[in-house]
């Protein structure tokens, strides 16, 4: 990361790195996150109506684009898939479609990230504390949904490995346990 010359923007800068793709002490950020995921697993779902990562990316590209117009003043409508916030995803995800979405991330990053490395050359001076808020919001959003995705993945790896493990029971486990009444000791 190259110095801009101005601690608050250099630090903000460093914020959005460390949530997105650069190591940091709190573990995975989004990138390592999702490194690895096919479009299986982005569409696998916890539970019906329930967020899959697939919907997990597409969401904190949306607030990175959310940030970065409300930063420059710029109009609504320029995210490239219509909507807002949550955008659902089919089952039947292309890999060329689940590519499509990893690089709208990326390129919500970038773009972001160069919003925000502009605020040191603006020649106003300090930055003010709103905007402070709302970029620091969103490299601990990043560090949020990270986690959410991480959280998908491990249930998604437990699920296939219950899968393969076929339970059976054998006499002891089938027998029903003794009853002991509350209050009484069983000797």
């Amino acid at each position: 990361m190259a110095a801009s010359g101005n601690a608050v923007v250099d630090t903000l800068l460093c914020m959005l790195d460390q949530g997105y793709d650069t190591k940091a002490w709190h573990g995975p950020h989004v990138r390592a996150s999702i490194r690895g995921v096919d479009t299986r697993e982005a569409t696998w779902r916890p539970q019906p109506r329930r967020k899959n990562v697939a919907e997990q990316v597409l969401h904190v590209a949306y607030w990175k684009y959310v940030v970065r117009r409300k930063l420059r003043g710029d109009k609504r409508g320029s995210f490239p898939l219509k909507g807002t916030n949550w955008f659902p995803v089919s089952p039947r995800l292309s890999d060329s479609r689940w590519e499509e979405y990893l690089q709208i991330l990326t390129d919500q990053h970038a773009a972001l990230r160069a919003t925000v490395a502009e605020l040191a050359d603006n020649g106003r001076g300090p930055v003010p504390g709103d905007r402070v808020h709302l970029i620091s919001g969103v490299a601990a959003h990043d560090v949020y949904h990270a986690g959410q995705i991480r959280l998908l993945r491990s249930m998604y790896g437990s699920r296939r490995a219950r899968a393969a493990w076929s339970f059976r029971p054998t006499l002891d486990t089938a027998r029903p346990a003794a009853r002991v009444q509350h209050g009484s000791r069983r000797r």
